[in-house]
């Protein structure tokens, strides 16, 4: 039996992921804001400690993985301290204990990444400054309707964060790689207003071609589980796009 950990495991994605990892005998613990089994705010920099204490305290000898899923997709401030600064700092905050079972940690980007919508000057912030408090105070002004370009501006950034982060860790036992689900069918896509349903309509789902469905979150929910047990070991620095073929659909010609 292994230990993993996941952030945002109360609903969509996490949810199945937790409940995946259960079916195979795993230990799991949910972080999240409400319904966890460790409650905690990752969208501020008390509720990430008091979690990472939390997991350092329940397992001093280590845990198996790491798996940072929480992510918003409204409120630019949110966005930016949840989805990029709540995966980031709990995956470093944990690294000791993930180095002394040798094991791995899973990010969830998105596939937006790939589509030209991210703010790159945010990218750049978060990437190489990373000063979390002053990246909130040059966006807080921002107008609410252009949150979507910093929603995959903070998923761009992270899918990079992991790519540089790879080497390293890998050279220490512990290896790191990032989902980018496509359109998928959780409780952030059902609160979507008509335009942003018109948007994510505007981008079919191969498989699903004809039925207008979006991917199932076991979809993703088997990837991730994947990519951070054992059977993944030769697996470091990818960024795995699950989106049913979208982003080979726009991108056919681009070989990552």
């Amino acid at each position: 039996m292994s230990i993993y950990v996941v952030t945002g495991g109360s609903s969509g994605i996490g949810a199945k992921t937790v409940e995946l990892l259960k079916e195979c005998g795993h230990e799991t613990v949910n972080i999240d804001l409400n319904g966890g089994d460790i409650n905690a705010n990752l969208a501020t920099k008390e509720g990430r400690q008091a979690a990472i204490d939390e997991l350092h305290r329940r397992y001093p000898d280590g845990i198996d993985a790491m798996i940072c899923n929480a992510g918003v997709n409204r409120n630019i401030p949110l966005i930016i301290s949840l989805n990029y600064f709540g995966a980031t700092q709990m995956a470093m905050g944990v690294f000791d204990l993930l180095k002394k079972r040798g094991g791995s940690c899973v990010v969830v980007s998105s596939n937006t990444i790939a589509q030209g919508a991210a703010r790159m000057d945010v990218v750049g912030m978060l990437n190489n400054q990373a000063d979390e408090e002053r990246i909130l105070a040059l966006v807080k002004d921002y107008d609410r309707r252009t949150a979507h370009t910093f929603y995959a501006a903070t998923k761009y950034a992270l899918a990079r964060w992991a790519r540089r982060m790879s080497a390293s860790w890998g050279a220490q036992g512990v290896r790191i790689n990032a989902v980018a689900p496509g359109n998928v069918r959780t409780a952030m896509t059902d609160q979507l207003g008509p335009q942003e349903r018109v948007a994510v309509d505007a981008l079919p789902v191969p498989i699903n071609y004809g039925s207008g469905a979006l991917m199932d979150p076991n979809d993703l929910a088997n990837a991730i589980v994947f990519l951070a047990s054992p059977q993944a070991h030769g697996v470091n620095g990818v960024v795995l796009f699950v989106d049913g073929g979208t982003d080979a659909l726009l991108n056919s010609e681009k070989v990552y």
